[in-house]
């Protein structure tokens, strides 16, 4: 927005911007190996006791040797886009002004494929820093129908992999997110609802219905992410794509009788329109 070759002055423009002119000239600087190292070991602690607010998880690291205040440890995890897994408002940060939906899960039988799709996000550590990977995922068969590895937390990218979900497979009775920004940004909900799916949102007492997506990020962390220290985004995208496809698969669920996420998935379609 600010053009340094225009005749108007810096100063003045970003006067007429009503930005700080302190504002154009600063450059972030980049995070810490310290800061870095604690994000890692935050990551794997959230997906080990995802009930752990910054309290616990100050205790936990102060037991292990890690000198760290809360305050810094909750600037992290907002950076990182994680919070407690637990019953209580606030967890997932909306923006203001964004339309939150009413959940629609509680005491729902979930019994076939395409019956209720969920979206969620996670960080993915790297060597520095962290990008972030959101999947769409039938609850039915954990099948991962689409997903995305991307350096920001934006709402485009949770509309293009549902958008790319309704066209391989397409539409679910309901599509359940959090109230995470991203999801509640009328650019997603848009998407959702002009595709005549209902739109449900995790809210208090919901969290438990969750848990089947954070084991898939405990399975896509432990079993590969883990395992590497990706240096670039490229690598990253393309390890996590070769994951996945293997995950859905070959990865048997003793939850699912056994089958692979794509087993129990196509399995459940024949039953649809035998019913239809």
């Amino acid at each position: 927005m600010i053009d340094r070759h225009d005749q108007v002055s810096v100063t003045r423009q970003a006067q007429l911007l009503g930005i700080s002119r302190g504002s154009v000239y600063y450059l972030p600087r980049p995070l810490s190996q310290a800061d870095l190292a604690l994000m890692r070991r935050l990551d794997e602690l959230h997906l080990e006791h995802p009930f752990m607010g910054a309290r616990m998880l100050r205790d936990q690291l102060h037991r292990l040797g890690v000198s760290v205040g809360r305050r810094h440890i909750g600037t992290l995890m907002q950076r990182m886009g994680i919070a407690a897994l637990a019953p209580q408002p606030g967890t997932s940060k909306r923006a203001p002004g964004h339309k939150i939906y009413p959940y629609l899960l509680r005491k729902l039988a979930i019994t076939r494929p395409n019956q209720v799709w969920a979206l969620d996000t996670t960080n993915i550590p790297m060597a520095r820093g962290f990008v972030y990977l959101t999947a769409v995922v039938d609850v039915f068969s954990r099948k991962v129908l689409a997903h995305k590895v991307a350096i920001t937390l934006e709402a485009c990218h949770a509309k293009e992999i549902v958008e790319q979900a309704f066209a391989k497979y397409g539409l679910p009775e309901i599509v359940n997110t959090d109230q995470g920004s991203q999801f509640t940004a009328e650019e997603f909900t848009d998407v959702v609802l002009k595709a005549h799916c209902k739109l449900s949102m995790d809210g208090r007492g919901a969290w438990r219905d969750n848990v089947f997506v954070e084991r898939l990020w405990r399975s896509v962390k432990y079993e590969r992410v883990y395992l590497k220290a990706y240096d670039s985004v490229s690598a990253a995208r393309a390890d996590i794509a070769d994951y996945l496809n293997w995950y859905k698969a070959h990865r048997a669920h003793s939850s699912l009788d056994r089958l692979t996420p794509d087993e129990a998935y196509f399995a459940g379609l024949p039953k649809l329109k035998l019913a239809a």
